[in-house]
């Protein structure tokens, strides 16, 4: 596979992306498209009220363009990486949309989210069935896999592609700390991708490499402006699709751990609180226990960034 081909995917989706934002940024601001910060969160954030958000539109844009530019095999696994990218993107837009223009702080209803994710995830098993994609699911650093059918493995990866979209929105929370966890988990894909020779995924993944590095220019401490769930759900959609086409899916438990231990946080506190009527954690996801322990935004940002790195070499190694 032509590893230039990768690097010049990176550099133009980061220029795009670089050149973008100063674009959309004052427009959002124009447009009062401002962040809005709940009370119950850590008070360190109120600040942070009416930062631009909706930026992954930014990111959405730069990865579209760079991916139909570089990808040249117009595919299944194309199809599949373009709809679960962007579908996902859309539902956080909508989300998004409905938390600034109506006022309403928690954007889409949980039926509405779920229907969205639901509809296109349910559009890539299509894609995926009419193309005979293997039903097998192997253990990583094994030799072992498992095939019980479609009628597991399609249910199997729509929970999963829901699980990573979530996971993957719950990391946004702190100035840069999505931005360069995800750029350091495409990083990884993007190796896997090559190995397993599928070129649109090693597109897919080295286009959302520059496009979110473009914006942790403008994303990092303190924050010029947030991605929203435009661009957790759009970079949750991408990631879930590039570990299905290169038949990875359980590898994204270890490359993704920072996402996998976000979401368990989140499960446990809840699960806590109502069995026992205590909290495991200060805040959930976290990320926000950190903070309120006394941690700096950028030390638990830093330190986020260097477990992801090494999640991401366990995945390799495992790989």
């Amino acid at each position: 596979m032509d590893f230039q081909l990768i690097l010049l995917t990176i550099g133009v989706s980061f220029i795009l992306a670089v050149i973008a934002a100063p674009l959309f940024i004052p427009l959002l601001r124009r447009m009062k498209f401002g962040q809005q910060i709940r009370g119950e969160g850590p008070q360190s954030h109120l600040k942070k009220a009416g930062t631009p958000t909706m930026g992954g539109i930014i990111i959405m844009l730069a990865f579209t363009i760079a991916f139909l530019k570089f990808s040249a095999a117009m595919n299944t696994d194309f199809y599949v990486l373009l709809i679960a990218s962007l579908g996902f993107g859309l539902v956080g837009f909508l989300d998004d949309y409905i938390k600034i223009v109506f006022k309403r702080s928690l954007g889409l209803t949980a039926r509405q989210k779920l229907f969205g994710q639901l509809l296109f995830a349910a559009i890539v098993c299509l894609l995926l069935a009419r193309n005979g994609h293997s039903t097998a699911i192997g253990i990583p650093g094994t030799d072992i896999s498992f095939d019980w059918g479609g009628w597991f493995y399609y249910p199997f990866i729509v929970i999963m592609m829901l699980a990573i979209s979530n996971a993957v929105n719950f990391t946004d929370g702190l100035d840069g700390l999505l931005s360069g966890v995800s750029a350091i988990a495409f990083g990884a894909f993007a190796v896997v991708a090559m190995q397993a020779t599928s070129l649109p995924a090693a597109v897919c993944a080295a286009a959302m490499i520059g496009a979110v590095l473009g914006f942790l220019v403008f994303n990092a401490h303190p924050a010029k402006v947030f991605m929203g769930d435009t661009g957790s759900l759009g970079i949750g959609g991408a990631i879930a699709a590039i570990a299905i086409v290169t038949k990875s899916e359980l590898l994204f438990l270890v490359i993704g751990g920072i996402f996998v231990i976000e979401m368990l946080s989140v499960v446990l506190q809840v699960g806590s609180f109502k069995l026992r009527g205590k909290r495991i954690f200060k805040m959930s996801p976290i990320h926000h226990h950190f903070e309120l322990s006394g941690w700096s935004e950028w030390r638990v940002v830093v330190t986020f960034w260097a477990v992801g790195l090494v999640f991401a070499g366990i995945g390799l190694y495992l790989r």
